[in-house]
């Protein structure tokens, strides 16, 4: 009779560790962080239908990084179980800790009892009604747990991009000096000879949690709307004397329906059997 193979269980968790980092680093980075406004986050994306960032529920975003059947099978959960509480219960009963601690369980189950772990990192984040009242919470692909203040980073390199957003980061900031940060530390890395990239408005996904904003606060900023927030100081204000963008600043892109209704194909994931 041959003998069987045997991995010790620590051999069997790095492996697994190894595998699901790998399956991470090879996607594109993700940054989420504070600013006087609320909560923003800017993600490495050239498509226009797979989102790396959504929207959980009213003050709730979630922003994810890794393969991207198994992220959108978290969001789509999640989306459930924030609406399935919500209903159930209080609008306030819904918080970004349960979400995150449900996140963990899930992750965490995954990763121990089953051949291949999620080549996941989520980030899950809620707005305050203050800006001490902000929270960010960072899940790992085993189910770790982590609150983070301020900023997040998250990909292959996110230890390069974290150093220069929390070198940078202010609580006080604009949504234009957030957004400019937010860029140049994604740009900060992955470019030839180790030179810095520049990133153009169609790489970029950009949402943010507006604390401002009755109800929901979760909204996509694109095209014409996003152009000013790249600018540069010094050619964004002004054009031959005359200022470019309105006074009351860029417009956000109103919000399309809900995370819950239907995905970008006129289905819903719910009902097809995602998650």
């Amino acid at each position: 009779m041959a003998m069987q193979f045997y991995a010790s269980p620590e051999q069997i968790m790095r492996d697994r560790s190894e595998y699901a980092r790998k399956g991470i680093a090879r996607g594109r980075s993700v940054v989420v962080l504070t600013y006087e406004g609320g909560v923003l986050f800017v993600a490495e994306n050239v498509s226009t239908a797979l989102h790396k960032v959504s929207e959980l529920y009213d003050r709730i975003g979630f922003a994810a990084v890794g393969r991207f059947n198994e992220l959108e099978n978290l969001r789509a959960a999640g989306v459930r179980m924030a609406d399935l509480r919500g209903y159930s219960y209080d609008r306030r009963d819904v918080t970004a800790r349960s979400l995150a601690n449900a996140y963990a369980q899930t992750l965490g189950a995954i990763f121990t009892e089953q051949s291949k772990p999620f080549e996941v990192e989520i980030c899950v984040a809620e707005v305050g009604s203050r800006p001490e009242r902000d929270e960010l919470y960072r899940l790992t692909y085993d189910g770790s747990l982590q609150d983070e203040p301020g900023t997040i980073a998250m990909g292959g390199q996110a230890d390069a991009i974290s150093q220069v957003l929390k070198a940078r980061h202010r609580p006080d900031m604009s949504l234009r000096d957030a957004v400019q940060l937010a860029v140049q530390s994604l740009g900060s890395v992955g470019g030839e000879g180790g030179q810095p990239r520049k990133l153009e408005a169609s790489q970029l996904e950009v949402a943010v949690l507006d604390r401002r904003r009755p109800g929901r606060t979760f909204r996509r900023i694109t095209g014409a709307a996003l152009a000013p927030l790249l600018a540069p100081e010094d050619g964004a204000g002004k054009k031959g004397g005359a200022p470019v963008e309105p006074a009351e600043g860029p417009k956000i892109a109103e919000p399309g329906p809900s995370p819950a209704d239907k995905s970008p194909g006129g289905v819903d994931p719910v009902a097809d059997g995602e998650g």
